[in-house]
């Protein structure tokens, strides 16, 4: 009965957490949209640039906790499986390094 509950409630906080996340995603999206036709975040640098880095790893962050809730319902290996997949990606998105050194250690003919 305990396992159940940790899992119900950890499925509810990625629920909330995936819920509020579209919802800043589409009005940041949104927010985007209308000001390429209209200029109006762009004469403020550092909300232009806090709405661009919202707008890039947005969708990946919403797919992130979405991924997370769902893997939660199910059995611990797929948690794990699940969470490595994201650290795998992570790596990769903001160390676009690691991939030309990993494939440095795989010797060439």
């Amino acid at each position: 009965m305990g396992k159940k509950d940790w899992k119900n409630t950890l499925s509810g906080v990625f629920d909330v957490i995936g819920e509020v996340l579209a919802v800043v995603y589409v009005v940041v999206f949104a927010l985007l949209l209308i000001d390429a036709q209209w200029p109006f975040l762009s004469n403020v640098d550092w909300l232009y640039a806090v709405f661009k880095g919202i707008w890039t790893y947005g969708a990946f962050v919403i797919a992130a906790v979405v991924g997370l809730e769902a893997m939660v319902k199910r059995n611990f290996l797929l948690f794990l499986i699940f969470a490595a997949l994201l650290v795998v990606c992570v790596i990769f998105i903001f160390f676009p390094g690691t991939y030309e050194n990993l494939l440095n250690f795989i010797p060439s003919k």
